[in-house]
């Protein structure tokens, strides 16, 4: 008997309220087990964090809690939606970069529709004469380049108006992309 597949959840809803969290996590697993696939979230570690460290020892113990939950995973599905700025949140694109780094697979999704270069102003230079990227690209070349080399991509949210940060059609999307994806 084989073990489903496990996918690791990257995105900035690990800093969504507690309620928000959970619930858009319920649903991104309940949608990959539906194909077969384990969804793994990054507060699924074990971590405990000690009172007695500094804050920056804490936030190491996380990073190394995420990095070894990464390294128990098949691939990733990440949440690229702009989260404070023109882009992906950093975390989540350390974690694309991780896993590709690995030969895992990876899908992003985007419930911006905007590109890079519309969220950045529409213009071909910032305030500061600083040139902005125009690839026609949903974000950085690097991530999208990144998520195209190793056979996945950005997959955009349909319709009109961006619908903030998930919604079950998007996510079912990708879920579909990596379950056709061969794993290592």
């Amino acid at each position: 008997m084989s073990h489903p597949k496990r996918i690791y959840l990257a995105g900035p809803e690990v800093f969504f309220p507690a309620a928000e969290h959970r619930a858009i996590v319920a649903e991104k697993k309940r949608l990959l087990a539906d194909a077969g696939m384990e969804g793994v979230d990054p507060l699924d570690s074990e971590l405990e964090l000690d009172a007695i460290q500094s804050k920056r020892e804490q936030g190491f113990q996380i990073f190394r809690a995420n990095k070894a939950l990464m390294d128990t995973c098949d691939g990733l599905i990440a949440n690229l939606t702009p989260f404070r700025g023109v882009s992906a949140d950093p975390g989540t694109v350390f974690e694309v970069g991780y896993m590709i780094g690995q030969g895992k697979s990876a899908i992003g999704f985007t419930m911006d529709r905007r590109s890079y270069v519309e969220r950045a102003g529409g213009a071909s230079v910032d305030e500061c004469g600083h040139v902005i990227e125009d690839f026609d690209l949903s974000d950085n070349l690097m991530i999208e380049g990144a998520l195209a080399d190793c056979g996945g991509e950005l997959v955009v949210a349909r319709g009109g108006q961006s619908v903030g940060y998930f919604d079950s059609e998007t996510f079912a999307r990708c879920v579909s992309l990596m379950a056709g994806r061969k794993f290592q």
